[in-house]
């Protein structure tokens, strides 16, 4: 017994097949340059980008200069139509009129912002409810939470089927998750389809700008504005047009909470299981970046699903980071098997 295992502490020779080739060192493949790996570097710099708060000093410098720019601009358009009027009050009269138009459009912008603003207000206003009455179980805050989600589609035909549906079977559920989850049966899931489309588009057109433009930046821009463009998109899918500055609002709690939790990075068996081994061996290292952008380009999508949804996602509706960049990505840069 001793011998035994004082022998196995040894070398371990495995004998060639006679007649069997030797294995020459100068064809074996080369070892993988870890610090080439692609790392998205266009994604991490918007998010870093997108997700940064500006401190309150510079929050106070920016707001002061729009205030003194502001100002300046009335004070000038005053001075020059009050001049006007004292030279020729026919155009002086033209010009007054303009000012009012432009004064009205103005705040046509501002009123639209403002219900912007509203409607995603509302929203967290129903995703908060949701969540407390899953955690409470009853019934009654159950149904006021669809009460409140028929209201906000109601004036959505895209819905109307989903929301007579609702209405025909509410009645038979007498728990709080199995409403809440027939509200996210019929009336939320064409929805969530829809809203996966726009996260596979932007992810295609990120990928495939990062792997086929060689100009300088153009990854960068590509992805910060497809980023922006998809998750206005999806605001406008779940709640309505969310606004300019609703929609970088959004962005930018997106990005934040992305950021916060360590979701955009490229080291962890997702990105490698989707856009790994397979693809970036096979491809430059431009097609990896572009792939490895598309993948957190998507991850985003899901992110920003998850923000401007009403209801939270139940066990198993929550889309697949991976099942959607495989749709996404599935023939851009060639098989991945």
């Amino acid at each position: 017994m001793t011998k035994t295992r004082e022998a196995a502490k040894g070398p371990v020779l495995i004998e060639m097949e006679e007649g069997a080739p030797a294995p020459k060192v100068e064809e074996a493949a080369p070892v993988p340059d870890l610090t080439d790996v692609p790392q998205g570097v266009a994604m991490q710099q918007v998010a870093a980008l997108a997700g940064r708060r500006p401190s309150r000093l510079v929050r106070w410098f920016w707001g002061s200069l729009l205030s003194l720019l502001t100002f300046a601009a009335s004070l000038a358009a005053y001075d020059y139509v009050t001049g006007l009027i004292a030279r020729s009050p026919i155009l002086g009269g033209i010009a007054t009129v303009l000012l009012v138009v432009v004064l009205a459009i103005l705040a046509l912008v501002a009123l639209r912002e403002l219900a912007a603003f509203g409607r995603l207000r509302r929203v967290d206003r129903i995703q908060k409810a949701a969540d407390a009455a899953l955690a409470s179980g009853q019934l009654a805050a159950a149904r006021g939470v669809v009460g409140d989600l028929t209201r906000l589609y109601d004036r959505r035909p895209d819905t109307d089927w989903g929301r007579a549906r609702l209405a025909e079977r509410q009645g038979d559920v007498l728990d709080a998750d199995g409403l809440l989850r027939l509200a996210e049966d019929t009336v939320l899931e064409p929805l969530d389809a829809r809203a996966r489309a726009e996260v596979e588009a932007a992810a295609r057109q990120v990928a495939t700008v990062t792997a086929i433009v060689p100009l300088a930046l153009a990854d960068l821009f590509a992805a910060l504005t497809a980023n922006l463009r998809m998750i206005r998109r999806i605001a406008e899918i779940y709640g309505g047009r969310s606004g300019t500055l609703g929609s970088w609002r959004l962005t930018r709690a997106v990005f934040a909470h992305l950021v916060a939790t360590g979701a955009v990075a490229v080291g962890d068996d997702l990105i490698g299981s989707v856009a790994g081994g397979g693809v970036l061996s096979k491809v430059s290292r431009r097609f990896g970046e572009g792939v490895i952008n598309g993948a957190l380009t998507a991850r985003v999508g899901v992110a920003a699903m998850e923000v401007c949804r009403p209801l939270p996602f139940s066990a198993g509706k929550r889309p697949s980071v991976s099942g959607v960049v495989k749709r996404a990505l599935t023939g851009l840069f060639g098989r991945s098997g």
